[in-house]
């Protein structure tokens, strides 16, 4: 078993909230409890929820690389999400996304020497009037960016503050 016994109880627990028979719609809820344990989702997690909840594995892993809540690769302690469509790159998200990963000293899709941080382009997120945009392991969304402000937010996360 990849999983801890905690996370197949958590998955459990899930799965009771839905019919007998249909016990694959816990896949969502599933997966994140797979991806809160092991910080990303690799194929060989993906396909075990699968076999859990008794579903073929190309589903939950349509499910895992369709939602951008999923990290299908590995990531750092804190994924930083910036979104770089249109509106937000109009808006500076170029500018900071290339300034963060300066300031980190990495790249897109990379994971820093100290495991602490990833960086990825997202697609919208629907704040682009407040853009540039950030968004910290998909739950702490950070507004209006600057130069300034990312300092201090990386700062903070750097020392387990924020």
């Amino acid at each position: 078993m990849l999983l801890s016994e905690q996370a197949y109880k958590d998955i459990d627990k899930e799965i009771s909230k839905f019919p007998i028979d249909k016990k694959q719609s816990a896949i969502i809820a599933a997966l994140a409890i797979a991806q809160k344990e092991k910080n990303w989702l690799s194929n060989e997690i993906i396909e075990e929820v699968a076999n859990y909840l008794n579903i073929p594995a190309i589903k939950a892993q349509e499910i895992a690389t369709f939602y951008n809540m999923f990290n299908t690769l590995p990531v750092g302690k804190y994924k930083i999400s910036i979104c770089t469509n249109l509106p937000c790159a109009l808006r500076g998200s170029k500018q900071v996304a290339n300034y963060i990963c300066k300031r980190l000293n990495t790249k897109f899709k990379e994971i820093t020497k100290d495991n602490k941080f990833s960086v990825i382009e997202t697609e919208c997120m629907g704040a682009c009037g407040d853009a540039p945009v950030i968004l910290i392991n998909n739950q702490n969304m950070h507004i209006k960016m600057t130069e300034e402000k990312i300092d201090s937010l990386l700062n903070k996360l750097d020392q387990d503050e924020a």
